[in-house]
Protein backbone atom coordinates (compact mmCIF):
# COMPACT_ATOMS: atom_id res chain seq x y z
CA UNK A 1 0.00 0.00 0.00
CA UNK A 2 1.35 3.03 -1.08
CA UNK A 3 0.30 6.57 -0.89
CA UNK A 4 -0.57 7.06 -4.90
CA UNK A 5 -3.07 3.63 -4.05
CA UNK A 6 -5.27 5.29 -1.13
CA UNK A 7 -8.66 6.06 -2.24
CA UNK A 8 -12.30 6.06 -0.64
CA UNK A 9 -13.99 2.91 -0.24
CA UNK A 10 -16.91 2.87 -2.96
CA UNK A 11 -19.81 4.67 -2.19
CA UNK A 12 -17.88 6.73 0.14
CA UNK A 13 -17.95 10.35 -1.67
CA UNK A 14 -20.75 11.49 -3.78
CA UNK A 15 -19.99 13.40 -6.67
CA UNK A 16 -20.87 17.26 -6.71
CA UNK A 17 -24.44 18.24 -8.51
CA UNK A 18 -23.15 20.68 -11.13
CA UNK A 19 -26.41 23.28 -11.75
CA UNK A 20 -26.62 25.30 -14.26
CA UNK A 21 -25.18 22.96 -17.00
CA UNK A 22 -27.51 23.02 -20.02
CA UNK A 23 -31.10 20.41 -20.21
CA UNK A 24 -28.93 17.12 -21.19
CA UNK A 25 -27.39 17.75 -17.65
CA UNK A 26 -30.67 17.27 -15.77
CA UNK A 27 -29.91 20.02 -13.61
CA UNK A 28 -29.48 22.64 -16.39
CA UNK A 29 -31.43 25.74 -16.87
CA UNK A 30 -33.32 26.44 -13.65
CA UNK A 31 -31.02 24.14 -11.62
CA UNK A 32 -33.35 21.75 -9.91
CA UNK A 33 -35.46 24.95 -8.15
CA UNK A 34 -38.92 24.24 -10.42
CA UNK A 35 -39.97 28.05 -11.81
CA UNK A 36 -40.72 30.96 -10.94
CA UNK A 37 -41.89 32.19 -7.51
CA UNK A 38 -40.08 32.78 -4.10
CA UNK A 39 -38.31 29.42 -3.49
CA UNK A 40 -36.99 30.18 -6.59
CA UNK A 41 -35.22 33.51 -6.25
CA UNK A 42 -31.79 33.86 -4.15
CA UNK A 43 -31.75 34.15 -0.30
CA UNK A 44 -34.69 31.83 0.52
CA UNK A 45 -33.82 29.97 3.79
CA UNK A 46 -37.84 28.85 4.40
CA UNK A 47 -40.02 31.34 7.14
CA UNK A 48 -37.85 32.52 10.53
CA UNK A 49 -37.89 30.35 13.56
CA UNK A 50 -41.19 30.54 15.63
CA UNK A 51 -42.98 31.74 12.34
CA UNK A 52 -46.48 30.28 11.97
CA UNK A 53 -48.02 31.99 9.05
CA UNK A 54 -48.96 34.84 10.44
CA UNK A 55 -50.87 33.50 13.58
CA UNK A 56 -49.39 35.32 16.95
CA UNK A 57 -46.53 33.11 17.61
CA UNK A 58 -46.40 30.95 20.52
CA UNK A 59 -43.46 33.14 22.19
CA UNK A 60 -45.38 36.10 21.67
CA UNK A 61 -48.66 34.49 23.26
CA UNK A 62 -47.30 33.05 26.73
CA UNK A 63 -46.97 36.51 29.26
CA UNK A 64 -43.50 37.13 30.48
CA UNK A 65 -43.06 36.35 34.14
CA UNK A 66 -40.48 36.74 36.84
CA UNK A 67 -36.88 38.71 35.71
CA UNK A 68 -33.01 37.68 36.07
CA UNK A 69 -31.30 39.12 39.04
CA UNK A 70 -27.82 40.69 37.92
CA UNK A 71 -26.62 40.01 41.54
CA UNK A 72 -27.28 36.83 42.12
CA UNK A 73 -24.37 34.71 43.19
CA UNK A 74 -24.19 30.91 41.56
CA UNK A 75 -21.98 28.49 44.52
CA UNK A 76 -20.04 25.64 42.98
CA UNK A 77 -21.46 22.74 44.41
CA UNK A 78 -19.74 19.67 46.23
CA UNK A 79 -20.77 16.87 48.28
CA UNK A 80 -19.98 15.30 50.98
CA UNK A 81 -18.64 12.34 49.43
CA UNK A 82 -16.72 13.67 47.35
CA UNK A 83 -14.52 15.54 50.47
CA UNK A 84 -14.63 11.93 52.06
CA UNK A 85 -12.86 10.01 48.71
CA UNK A 86 -10.10 13.74 48.24
CA UNK A 87 -9.66 14.92 52.05
CA UNK A 88 -7.44 13.11 55.00
CA UNK A 89 -9.17 12.85 58.55
CA UNK A 90 -8.33 16.06 60.33
CA UNK A 91 -7.94 18.49 57.04
CA UNK A 92 -9.10 21.95 56.79
CA UNK A 93 -11.66 22.64 54.12
CA UNK A 94 -11.61 25.71 52.01
CA UNK A 95 -11.85 27.49 48.75
CA UNK A 96 -8.20 27.20 48.53
CA UNK A 97 -7.39 23.74 49.36
CA UNK A 98 -10.35 22.42 46.87
CA UNK A 99 -8.93 24.55 43.81
CA UNK A 100 -5.21 22.89 44.80
CA UNK A 101 -7.13 19.37 44.73
CA UNK A 102 -8.65 20.54 41.26
CA UNK A 103 -12.12 20.30 42.97
CA UNK A 104 -13.32 23.89 41.59
CA UNK A 105 -12.22 25.82 38.94
CA UNK A 106 -9.93 29.11 39.30
CA UNK A 107 -12.71 31.21 38.41
CA UNK A 108 -15.20 30.18 41.40
CA UNK A 109 -15.34 32.56 44.14
CA UNK A 110 -18.28 30.49 46.24
CA UNK A 111 -18.87 27.36 47.42
CA UNK A 112 -22.07 25.46 48.43
CA UNK A 113 -21.40 21.88 50.56
CA UNK A 114 -24.39 19.24 49.51
CA UNK A 115 -25.25 16.44 51.43
CA UNK A 116 -25.10 13.56 48.57
CA UNK A 117 -23.41 10.95 50.40
CA UNK A 118 -21.74 9.75 53.24
CA UNK A 119 -19.08 11.29 55.52
CA UNK A 120 -16.79 9.27 58.28
CA UNK A 121 -13.82 11.54 58.43
CA UNK A 122 -13.41 15.01 60.96
CA UNK A 123 -12.90 17.35 58.73
CA UNK A 124 -13.05 21.53 59.43
CA UNK A 125 -14.79 23.18 56.60
CA UNK A 126 -15.26 26.49 55.40
CA UNK A 127 -17.77 27.34 52.44
CA UNK A 128 -19.93 29.85 51.36
CA UNK A 129 -23.01 27.71 51.98
CA UNK A 130 -23.90 24.39 53.31
CA UNK A 131 -27.28 22.06 52.90
CA UNK A 132 -29.21 21.17 55.93
CA UNK A 133 -27.74 17.42 55.32
CA UNK A 134 -24.39 18.32 54.78
CA UNK A 135 -24.20 20.56 58.07
CA UNK A 136 -25.47 17.37 60.05
CA UNK A 137 -23.76 14.61 58.30
CA UNK A 138 -20.37 16.91 59.21
CA UNK A 139 -21.40 17.06 62.66
CA UNK A 140 -22.34 13.54 63.14
CA UNK A 141 -19.06 12.78 61.92
CA UNK A 142 -17.04 14.82 64.39
CA UNK A 143 -15.88 17.75 61.99
CA UNK A 144 -17.15 21.69 62.30
CA UNK A 145 -18.38 23.72 59.13
CA UNK A 146 -18.35 27.15 58.96
CA UNK A 147 -21.10 29.34 56.91
CA UNK A 148 -19.00 32.22 55.06
CA UNK A 149 -21.77 33.44 53.12
CA UNK A 150 -25.00 35.77 54.24
CA UNK A 151 -27.93 33.59 56.22
CA UNK A 152 -31.39 34.13 55.81
CA UNK A 153 -33.49 33.21 58.55
CA UNK A 154 -36.67 31.67 57.70
CA UNK A 155 -39.17 34.70 58.84
CA UNK A 156 -37.02 37.09 56.88
CA UNK A 157 -36.96 34.84 53.72
CA UNK A 158 -40.79 33.74 54.41
CA UNK A 159 -41.27 37.75 54.61
CA UNK A 160 -38.94 38.88 51.19
CA UNK A 161 -37.13 40.88 53.84
CA UNK A 162 -33.16 41.14 53.50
Amino acid sequence: MSLHNLHPNPGATKTKKRLGRGRGSGTGKTSGKGVKGQKARAGHHGARLAFEGGQMPMPRRIPKRGFTNPFRIEAFPINVATLEAIFDAGATVDLETLRAKGLVPKLVEHVKILGEGEITKKLTIKAYRASATAKEKIEKAGGTIEVTGPIKSAAAAASGAE
